[in-house]
């Protein structure tokens, strides 16, 4: 298990366009694999097309208590992005105007940034009608500053979406660290024991499934009642909804399969599984993702790749919902992740 981030360990793979290259080359440079763009071209689906801004996903800071194996963000306890009050302020500027119906916070652990509170307290005054923290749950446990988190977003009517790999200590300890899986279970329980997650209660809990290897996520629906009977049975945890979300061969997830040699396999398993069904709902077709300097991308993992939007409008400074609408989608190799199977985005299948 990995103790710091690519970037402090100053991999190759830290470095975006070394992830692009991979992508681009071998498998897919000499045809033994259709490129992503070729693919849709075959059901008349390039460009992507963006669609109605529905979501706004702000991430706001790769700080993380936490240095998971899969992680996308190579987040880490070393990693000091953070957004500043004043891209928050632009960040708030756009909630008010936009049209966007969820407004979706994450990270890192966004909780570790030190204006949290306020952008979420400043966030909820705008009336968005699902606001969403993406919540590691170890990081209520951190530290005794964080203790109050559930009561803080009860209190804001937060939409807490957790992540948890299994409901057995084993896999979710291998995936994001030795001690997690007893400390997101105690989160859980206080979580619970203030209403949230609770079958008729409108403080929505849902966790989040990545799978812990090279391998594609199995039926989302079948997993949730796997989740649910485990968890009742075992803690007396209850939740609402789970997201099962694929791996995509990016950053850390990237370094563990060319590690474990897994890399073309994996790549053929999600070309092998592609959906042209799951393309029309991609999320970024209809969200926008904010990077924690205020640089737009048209989802969270071309932010991680450095692939900002294709328009003019280039920061949330300058944003722009007519001109950001109808743009064509920048996509790689990586979005066969999002459309393997019954697809993947943040709010789990889309297919």
């Amino acid at each position: 298990m990995a103790t710091q981030s690519l970037h402090k360990r100053e991999s190759d793979l830290a470095q975006s366009n070394r992830q692009l290259e991979i992508l681009s080359n071998g498998i897919f440079q000499n045809g033994e694999l259709p490129t992503f763009k070729s693919k849709i071209s075959e059901t008349n689906q390039f460009p992507l097309k963006a669609k109605k801004l529905e979501i706004l996903q702000i991430n706001i800071g790769y700080m993380c208590n936490q240095v998971c194996e899969h992680c996308h963000v190579d987040a880490g306890p070393d990693r000091k992005e953070i957004m500043t009050r004043e891209t928050m302020q632009q960040c708030l500027d756009v909630i008010k105007n936009t049209g966007a119906h969820t407004l979706d916070l994450t990270g890192g652990a966004p909780e570790m940034n030190p204006d949290f509170r306020w952008f979420v307290e400043e966030a909820a005054k705008a009336g968005i009608k699902d606001f969403i923290v993406r919540s590691n749950l170890t990081i209520i446990r951190a530290n005794k500053k964080y203790y109050d988190l559930p009561e803080f977003f009860k209190k804001h009517n937060v939409h807490v979406v957790s992540s948890m790999p299994h409901w057995t200590r084993g896999k979710t300890d291998k995936q994001r660290g030795d001690g997690v899986f007893d400390k997101s279970i105690k989160a859980l329980l206080e979580l619970n024991a203030i209403g949230y997650g609770m079958p008729d209660s409108g403080l929505r809990l849902d966790l989040v499934y990545n799978p812990s290897g090279a391998f594609l996520p199995g039926d989302q629906a079948s997993m949730e009642k796997d989740f649910k009977k485990a968890l009742k049975e075992d803690f007396d945890i209850q939740f609402h909804n789970l997201f099962a979300i694929t791996n995509l061969p990016i950053s850390r997830f990237l370094d563990y399969l060319i590690a474990s040699e897994n890399y073309e396999d994996y790549m053929y398993a999600l070309v092998e599984a592609y959906n042209p069904a799951a393309v029309a709902n991609v999320m970024c077709t209809n969200t926008l993702s904010v990077s924690w300097d205020g640089y737009l991308f048209d989802c969270d993992f071309n932010q991680m790749l450095e692939l900002p939007v294709n328009s003019r409008v280039k920061h949330i400074s300058e944003y722009n919902e007519e001109l950001l609408e109808g743009r064509n989608i920048v996509i790689s190799q990586h979005c066969y992740g999002c459309t393997a199977g019954a697809g993947s985005s943040c709010q789990g299948i889309v297919a």
